[in-house]
C-alpha cells in the first residue's frame, strides 16, 4: 500500500515536470524553434487541430520557421490561427507555405519571458508540493489505521521528501536552462 503511494507520487511529480517542459517550450527565445507553434490549434473542418498535425514545420534558418500545410486549402486557416495565437510573431504566406521570421527580442521582452518561465516553474513546484502533501496525508492515514508502524511512516515520508527535493531540483534546472536560452543574444 505505502509503496503504491510512493509510486503514484513519483509518477505524478514526473508528469508535473513534463508539463513544465511543454510550457517552457512554448515560451519564445531569440531563435526559431518548431515547439513555438506547439500550442497553436487550427479550426480544421470544425475540429480544433494542432498545427503540427496539419503541416510540416521546418527551421531553415536560425531565425525563420516555415509551415507547409499538407492540405493547400488550409493555408489561410493555419495563417489565421498563428496570427491569433499572440506569439509576438508575424507570419506571411505565399499561398502554399507560411514563413515566420522570429524577430530579435528586446531586453524588456527577454525579461518578460524569463518572468513567464519562472512563473511556470513556480506553478510546477506548487504542484509537486501538493503531491507531497497528499502522499504524506495518505501515509499518515494508513499509519493511523495500523497498516504501517510509526518508524515506517517516518521512513516513507523521508522517501516522499527525497522525491520532492529531486523534482524541485529538476524544475530549477529546467528554468535556469530556459532563462539562459532566453537571455542569450
Amino acid at each position: 500500500m505505502s509503496d503504491a503511494i510512493l509510486k503514484d507520487a513519483k509518477s505524478r511529480m514526473q508528469k508535473s515536470i513534463e508539463s513544465l517542459q511543454r510550457e517552457l517550450a512554448g515560451i519564445r527565445t531569440g531563435h526559431a524553434n518548431a515547439s513555438l507553434l506547439e500550442r497553436v490549434t487550427v479550426d480544421y473542418y470544425g475540429a480544433p487541430t494542432p498545427v503540427n498535425q496539419l503541416a510540416t514545420i521546418a527551421v531553415p534558418e536560425a531565425r525563420m520557421l516555415t509551415v507547409t500545410p499538407y492540405d493547400k486549402n488550409s493555408v489561410d486557416d493555419v495563417l489565421k490561427a498563428i496570427q491569433q495565437a499572440d506569439l509576438g510573431i508575424n507570419p506571411t504566406s505565399d499561398g502554399t507555405m507560411i514563413r515566420i521570421t522570429v524577430p530579435q527580442l528586446t531586453e524588456e521582452r527577454r525579461k518578460e519571458f524569463v518572468k513567464d518561465a519562472r512563473k511556470e516553474g513556480e506553478e510546477a513546484k506548487v504542484s509537486v508540493r501538493n503531491i507531497r502533501r497528499e502522499a504524506n496525508d495518505k501515509l499518515k492515514k494508513i499509519e493511523k489505521d495500523g497498516e504501517i508502524s510509526e518508524d515506517e511512516l517516518r521512513s516513507y515520508t523521508e522517501d516522499v521528501q527525497k522525491l520532492t527535493d529531486d523534482s524541485i531540483k529538476k524544475i530549477d534546472a529546467l528554468c535556469d536552462e530556459k532563462e539562459k536560452d532566453i537571455l542569450e543574444v
